[in-house]
């Protein structure tokens, strides 16, 4: 190869070297970016645990039967709960 080629293919070699460099900086100064804003806001919040009043199970709200009864809604793991719940209440299923 003559000198002028090797000059050429080393000028692209560095800029393809600082390209790539500065990518990988930027992507890791967007995840510490991202790490410290998580940090001061506290961590993203997916779903809400609830309380099944009768059998006292944990369960994500979403996935929760519901009943709204007296202006209250109680929140089930199983139709089963449910049920019970409903017929310990004075005047039996809602």
């Amino acid at each position: 190869m003559s000198p002028q080629r090797l000059l050429i293919l080393a000028v692209l070699l560095y800029i393809a070297w600082r390209l790539i460099r500065n990518l990988i900086r930027e992507k890791i100064e967007d995840e510490t970016e991202k790490r410290q804003k998580e940090k001061a806001n506290g961590p993203s919040v997916e779903d809400v645990l609830v309380e099944d009043p009768v059998c006292h199970t944990l369960i994500p709200k979403h996935q929760a039967i519901r009943l709204h009864q007296d202006g209250t809604t109680y929140y089930f793991c199983s139709d089963k709960c449910c049920d019970k719940f409903t017929a310990g209440k004075p005047g039996g299923k809602a």
